[in-house]
């Protein structure tokens, strides 16, 4: 039985898991225990509620979201205003996991005074526990060190950088030589020494990412990196296989494993509702519950 009101339309949602939010604290014991991280990113309420119930350790909210929402081929456009909107979004949905919002490019690598700026209005105006950002030049490692003076904790990302692309020359997998490889590593440690609390690993080889876990005291976050390291995070609409159109076939990674095929399922629900309302038999009966009785029709129509 329901226990809504008759009289209530919508019924609103429901209570969110109460256990304990997770905090820099837990990372590191999970970390020094070897238990792997999990993280996922999140845009909105809906899907924020989702790796909420599931127990997910880390939500972020990632400027990849102007890819798989706003429909861009790249990271670049997305502004700090419309990241913003996403982390509020997703702060409403999720109590659980520590939140963490992404520094979209354009808002950091001017100054140190920008990036502090701008990772402030993550917490203050997004409602985020801490931030990301892509840490492959000096500038930005003194970036990632002057937010943690500032008092907000950051994850580093090295590897492959999509915010880097115009220099990269495309998405392309990183630390494939030995002096790429070294340079993985070695800004991975600098991002340690700025104050990261974590280091993400983006499209590199196994054995690389292991180097990377195994001389780094603080986690690593593999996508796309092999099983070594110390947790992994992978794109919501991806690992659902949320979306099936041509646009998004481009930019689904190799490395992501689809855990469903929730596009296809939404597909086939959208085309059996427009039949239903092109062929009359919906709405029917059962979804038509709203009542008033015969005598106050008759007096209505009369």
């Amino acid at each position: 039985m329901s226990n809504i009101p008759e009289n209530t339309v919508y019924g609103g949602p429901k209570p969110q898991n109460t256990e304990q939010r997770v905090t820099l604290a837990h990372l590191k014991q999970k970390h020094k225990k070897g238990i792997p991280i999990t993280m996922v990113t999140a845009y909105d309420y809906p899907s924020a509620v989702h790796l909420d119930t599931a127990g997910i350790d880390i939500c972020l909210v990632g400027d990849s979201a102007a890819m798989v929402v706003h429909g861009y081929d790249t990271t670049l456009p997305i502004t700090l205003d419309e990241m913003l909107v996403h982390c509020r979004a997703v702060a409403r949905g999720a109590n659980r996991p520590l939140l963490v919002g992404d520094l979209p490019f354009g808002t950091y690598e001017s100054s140190s005074q920008q990036a502090v700026d701008s990772a402030v209005r993550i917490l203050k105006e997004g409602g985020m526990d801490a931030i990301k950002l892509e840490g492959a030049s000096p500038s930005r490692i003194t970036a990632a060190k002057a937010i943690v003076e500032a008092g907000i904790a950051v994850i580093g990302h090295v590897g492959l950088t999509p915010q880097a692309i115009s220099v990269l020359g495309g998405f392309r997998p990183q630390g494939r030589n030995i002096s790429s490889a070294v340079k993985v590593v070695e800004t991975a440690l600098a991002l340690q020494e700025a104050g990261c609390f974590a280091v993400v690993l983006e499209c590199v080889p196994a054995p690389v990412a292991a180097a990377a876990t195994s001389i780094l005291g603080i986690p690593t976050i593999g996508i796309g990196a092999g099983p070594y390291c110390s947790g992994q995070v992978l794109v919501y609409h991806d690992l659902l296989g949320m979306l099936r159109h041509p646009h998004h076939a481009k930019v689904t990674p190799k490395f992501c494993k689809q855990y469903a095929h929730v596009g296809d399922v939404i597909n086939k629900a959208l085309v059996e509702y427009k039949d239903e309302v092109t062929s009359g038999s919906f709405p029917g009966p059962d979804h038509s519950p709203y009542k008033i009785s015969a005598s106050e029709v008759w007096w209505f129509l009369g």
